[in-house]
């Protein structure tokens, strides 16, 4: 966008491709100037562990408190026992108790990389702290009667599960009201002003800030992120071994660094912007290198993201073992390489082995992936249908197929 932004956030927001849109860009950007702001991000605990596309908004919340800011993480005791209904085809299973205080714990361990929780620093709170106690008939009375259906039938996440004739359950139409009540609570306890998260959340946020000013008479704001794809149309966060987690015993550094190493030509200035701290001049200047010279760059991108979630020495750890498996073959000497049409691809890992002459037929691939005796760059593969594509093969795919026999696969 054209707009000129005065404080260091709006102006980092901005130049680095992390806005999609604002409730008020002018007066947020004011209010930033202005002093110390606190936002938030909330976090339903659905999942032990965060993914890759959560990342984009934990760097959001990274640079807001290095503007100065106050960043709140907000875990989601209660709207997880609801389930954000926002652009899914499907009911979400509902969690128990436990199931959501052991997945919020797996939540902070990611968190507490990112952002500092010292004294003054970001804070960290569960929205069960006000919502398991909740008096129905007075929140449906002080709190429901803000709220049109008519307006709520009207937003793309709702609109969209209606239009495809899904069941969209009373208990998931209530989440939009209930994340509305979190930034109210958060205005009144923590003095919050922003809230921010992923486009797909907007109508969501919207309502928050609509209720906030409706309750309290004070002005506060809605910003979002754009919902990253990769050049080549894919979801964020997708590797050989399924979901690119965030936590280091759900999938290990250096499976985390193959990840980014793998990254598609066209992405990676954009991704350095994104996802690393360093300057956008050098971003620009690292993701226009062509031909061999980008792989550095991918490196580079690959070390930082690294870096910033398990260490400096886990990313340097990672590269090194890259370059035994990749450029030396590991201890045992050159990797032989055996090639895969490039125009074939997707192809399933049972094809690609069956195709590459690894196995003797698709049958026999099968039966080696159901016995566990398939690994891609040394992690284990369970699913015969796992397609691999021309960004998860790379400059090269580490094939080990039973205990002795390792290969390198690349796309012709």
């Amino acid at each position: 966008m054209n707009y000129h932004a005065k404080s260091d956030f709006m102006r980092i927001v901005i130049e680095r491709g992390f806005l999609a849109d604002c409730t008020d860009y002018q007066a947020l950007d004011e209010a930033l100037t202005q002093g110390p702001v606190t936002a938030y991000i909330g976090y339903d605990a659905t999942a032990a562990s965060l993914h890759v596309g959560h990342l984009l908004n934990i760097m959001l919340l990274r640079w807001f408190q290095k503007t100065g800011n106050r960043p709140v993480t907000l875990m989601g005791g209660g709207t997880t026992k609801v389930g954000d209904p926002s652009f899914r085809s499907d009911e979400r299973p509902l969690l128990d108790d436990a199931a959501i205080a052991k997945n919020i714990d797996g939540m902070q361990q990611v968190f507490a990389r990112y952002l500092d929780y010292g004294p003054g620093g970001a804070l960290m709170l569960n929205n069960a702290d006000w919502l398991v106690g909740l008096n129905y008939l007075e929140f449906l009375r002080d709190i429901g009667r803000h709220f049109s259906v008519n307006r709520m039938l009207s937003f793309d996440s709702v609109k969209s599960r209606l239009d495809r004739e899904q069941s969209l359950s009373f208990l998931e139409f209530n989440y939009m009201i209930l994340q509305a009540y979190d930034f109210l609570e958060l205005n009144r306890r923590h003095g919050v002003a922003l809230q921010m998260g992923g486009s797909d959340q907007w109508g969501n946020i919207v309502n928050g800030v609509d209720l906030t000013r409706r309750v309290l008479e004070r002005e506060v704001f809605g910003l979002t992120t754009p919902l990253l794809t990769t050049s080549d149309g894919r979801k964020m966060g997708k590797s050989a071994s399924g979901a690119t987690w965030l936590n280091g015993e759900m999938l290990s550094p250096y499976e985390f660094w193959q990840f980014w190493r793998n990254t598609t030509d066209a992405d990676v200035g954009r991704f350095l912007k994104l996802y690393t701290e360093l300057p956008v001049d050098e971003c620009d200047r690292l993701g226009a290198l062509g031909g061999a010279e980008i792989n550095a760059a991918k490196i580079i991108l690959a070390n930082e993201v690294t870096t910033l979630l398990h260490g400096a020495e886990a990313a340097a750890s990672a590269e090194a073992t890259a370059r035994e498996v990749f450029e030396q073959g590991g201890a045992g000497g050159d990797l032989e390489v055996v090639t895969i049409a490039a125009a074939a691809l997707p192809l399933s890992v049972v094809q690609a082995l069956a195709q590459s002459g690894m196995t003797a037929s698709g049958k026999e691939a099968k039966r080696l992936v159901a016995e566990g005796g398939l690994r891609l760059n040394n992690e284990p593969v369970s699913d015969p249908q796992l397609q691999l594509d021309q960004a998860m093969i790379g400059e090269g795919l580490k094939i080990s197929v039973g205990k002795k026999k390792h290969v390198m696969l690349r796309a012709v």
